[in-house]
């Protein structure tokens, strides 16, 4: 299989709602530059999808939302990182968010806060309040594959337009690499 990338300003029904509503936001030089390709859902998850629509995994990149708590304040964060690494949650992600405690959000809590179903979950059209930590590997590519907010789409753009997104901070060794196999 192979992706049918169109614009995704000219394909709203394959973007959550407030993927639409951000991308139609942007500038439209930006907006451009992201497209959007409808694909299987069953096969959404990182590894499937890859193996499935001829994707390598050093251009695919993982949305993962992140808890944060200090005291009685949670503090809700996105991570974006390219599947041949892991986001270094207990470290970076931690410090940079001030938290004594951090968990990845529970499925039913990050869906409901952002309007995008679990494993398709994207860093644009996040809660504004959020935090959106990229790890600066993610700029090196060409043509990132992230979620495009439901679990029957993938977005492409450049790890730069990615970078030059609203609330978007570029963070290096946000993530470590995975041990090779």
């Amino acid at each position: 299989m192979s992706l049918d990338l169109r614009p995704a300003l000219s394909a709203p029904e394959l973007l959550a709602d407030p993927v639409a509503e951000a991308v139609a936001a942007l500038d439209p030089e930006i907006a451009a530059r992201i497209r959007v390709a409808p694909i299987d859902a069953t096969l959404a998850d990182t590894a499937a999808f890859c193996e499935a629509y001829g994707v390598t995994l050093e251009a695919s990149a993982n949305c993962i939302v992140v808890a944060g708590k200090r005291a009685d304040t949670v503090t809700y964060a996105a991570c974006v990182v390219l599947a041949t690494t892991r986001a270094d949650v207990n470290g970076a992600v931690r410090k940079l968010l001030g938290a004594r405690k951090i968990s990845f959000a529970p499925m039913d809590e990050a869906t409901a806060l952002t309007g995008m179903e679990y494993g398709g979950i994207t860093p644009i059209g996040l809660p504004s309040d959020w935090r959106v930590l990229v790890d600066s590997r993610v700029l090196a590519v060409d043509a990132a594959i992230v979620g495009a907010g439901i679990r029957g789409a993938k977005i492409e753009l450049a790890g730069s337009v990615l970078a030059s997104l609203p609330g978007v901070e570029v963070i290096d060794d946000l993530a470590k690499p995975l041990p090779q196999e």
